[in-house]
């Protein structure tokens, strides 16, 4: 390196530090705000991953993190050649899929059909009704689950009963857990998506809902030629977030309706619910860790492809 170059670097770096000092004093104000959540995702997201390093030992409360013994990848080997690896796997994966992709159309339906709402009662009343759910906790919703769908006292094994017909056992039939996860999480998470789509929609500017009136577009047509297309920028962009966690399950779902329930694993028991039985159980901090590193790896891929095809698609919508 020359002189002249090194000279060029020092300056560079003197100008980045002037012009970085500067922004601090301009808008210190907004970084004394921003302050409390900076703080909070170094101190629960950055420090924490330095505990990746449990993955590859086999690790010990007593001896701590730098005692352990190093085991390489055996954590990972364990849960591979468990025999559960792939079950839970596809379990979480095809019923993440289905969350986003029936989550997705029934929240921005919902908030394009209360957008056309005219009264203003009406819709604050149908906002408030639909988004209600989402602020029951899980553990909640689990006994609701149990008053509709036990056995023996169940409301809709008694209305079957009324009707002449026999019971369902629903706590020991694993195929019919699918669809009734999606029904929970549907219920649980409309009213959210509903009302971050709204806020998009009631942003259009009218100007565009006019002109197409002019033009001799009925209700239809504005929906689906200005409503969905400004729509469709924020869609994606909650879809590739989601997809960020395609490979978490939620845990306070599955374990909120499932429990340990045995009998419905093989279509419900997610890599969460997976990891937790076994640290419960066995205690081993090790492959649990080693879990969810391979978790979050897959969900980055997953996340680095799916912004390269959002990009190809509508480069203004991608992440980054």
């Amino acid at each position: 390196m020359t002189a002249q170059s090194s000279d060029t670097l020092k300056m560079n770096k003197g100008n980045f530090v002037k012009e970085f000092v500067s922004e601090l004093r301009r808008n210190r104000y907004l970084y004394i705000l921003a302050l409390p959540g900076i703080l909070f995702f170094i101190i629960f997201n950055y420090l924490p991953m330095f505990g990746i390093i449990i993955s590859f030992k086999d690790y010990s409360v007593v001896k701590g993190i730098w005692g352990s013994e190093w085991s390489g990848l055996s954590n990972f080997k364990f849960f591979f050649t468990s025999g559960h690896a792939a079950r839970v796997t596809f379990n979480t994966l095809f019923l993440n899929a289905l969350f986003i992709i029936v989550g997705t159309i029934t929240q921005s339906a919902v908030a394009i059909m209360l957008n056309e709402l005219s009264s203003k009662f009406y819709k604050k009343l149908t906002q408030s009704l639909i988004f209600l759910p989402y602020f029951m906790s899980w553990v909640v919703v689990g006994v609701i689950s149990l008053s509709l769908f036990d056995t023996q006292t169940g409301m809709l094994n008694m209305v079957l009963k009324f009707l002449g017909m026999g019971p369902v056992s629903w706590y020991t039939n694993a195929e019919l857990w699918r669809p009734l996860l999606l029904v929970f999480y549907t219920w649980k998470w409309t009213g959210y998506g509903a009302v971050i789509y709204l806020a998009v929609i009631s942003n259009i500017d009218l100007q565009y809902y006019e002109a197409s009136i002019i033009d001799g577009a009925g209700k239809w047509q504005q929906i689906r030629y200005v409503t969905i297309p400004f729509l469709t920028p924020t869609v994606i962009i909650l879809v590739l977030l989601a997809i960020g966690r395609i490979f978490y399950g939620d845990f306070g779902m599955i374990y909120g309706l499932i429990g340990d329930n045995g009998m419905l694993f093989r279509t419900t028991d997610v890599i969460d619910t997976y990891v937790y039985r076994a640290l419960r159980q066995m205690g081993d901090f090790g492959m649990a860790s080693a879990i969810g590193l391979y978790q979050s790896v897959m969900g980055f891929v997953i996340v680095m492809i799916s912004n390269h095809l959002a990009k190809r698609f509508r480069e203004e919508s991608a992440l980054f």
